[in-house]
């Protein structure tokens, strides 16, 4: 991986992470003028975010997330696998780096977009959900399931994508994206990627935010668990309808 590739990954994540959570922001916290906007814009803007990542990061492939690094890894995408071993791990050690880098500066910058707001916002747990992601009903291992399968339909259609002539590129990923929270992102508020929600929880953590109460970290080696065998599964099964993602 290139360091011209580890930039744009990391800036295509940036970009997802600044809108997504931007849009949550906007949705929750007191006094914006989305408040209250519901669930369906905030799949809009979390897809829209993925539309604007991964065409600044196209020179990276445009990953943006773990999960399908490790879905393309699985179904032998050569650019993410590399000549070796051994540069098969660096590769996928620098896509981990970028897209977790990228998330944090995304979310650090919605908090300073949202500064006032988040000053204004009583609830401690509305500010934890501009970062971070939690169940409706909290049960570990059916919010798992749930991860698993967010994450398997995400990857699995991903790299269908990639071998069909569809041409529309950035845009089907989007509209993916806005379905899948539409259909299976009410019970965990669908992570997906576990970057995505790791590194906000990270800066959540991190900023001195006024009342912001506690990271909720029992929770998250949810989104990050479950997406990334949902990722490997998409990326395993995917291999039974179409051919392994080939570039060159």
């Amino acid at each position: 991986m290139s360091l011209e590739a580890f930039v744009a990954e990391t800036f295509g994540t940036m970009l997802l992470l600044l809108l997504g959570c931007g849009v949550v922001a906007n949705a929750v916290l007191r006094g914006t003028k989305g408040n209250n906007g519901g669930f369906l814009m905030i799949n809009f803007g979390w897809g829209l975010g993925v539309f604007a990542g991964v065409y600044v990061a196209a020179l990276s492939g445009a990953h943006l997330n773990p999960a399908v690094t490790v879905g393309l890894l699985v179904n032998g995408d050569i650019e993410t696998l590399g000549p070796d071993i051994e540069k098969s791990a660096l590769n996928v050690v620098l896509y981990f780096a970028a897209q977790l880098l990228g998330a944090m500066i995304g979310a650090f910058l919605c908090y300073l977009s949202y500064k006032k707001h988040f000053d204004a916002e009583p609830d401690p747990g509305a500010k934890l959900a501009v970062f971070a992601t939690g169940p409706a009903i909290r049960s570990s291992p059916w919010n798992l399931m749930t991860e698993i399968i967010g994450t398997f339909v995400l990857v699995f259609v991903i790299i269908a994508f990639a071998g069909t002539p569809s041409g529309l590129g950035p845009l089907a990923v989007a509209l993916l994206v806005v379905g899948i929270g539409a259909s299976l992102g009410g019970p965990t508020g669908y992570a997906i990627n576990p970057t995505r929600d790791l590194g906000p929880r990270i800066v959540h953590a991190l900023l001195p935010i006024k009342g912001k109460g506690g990271s909720d970290w029992s929770y998250a080696w949810v989104p990050i668990i479950g997406p990334l065998i949902g990722g490997a599964l998409g990326g395993l099964l995917a291999m039974m309808v179409t051919l392994p993602v080939v570039n060159g």
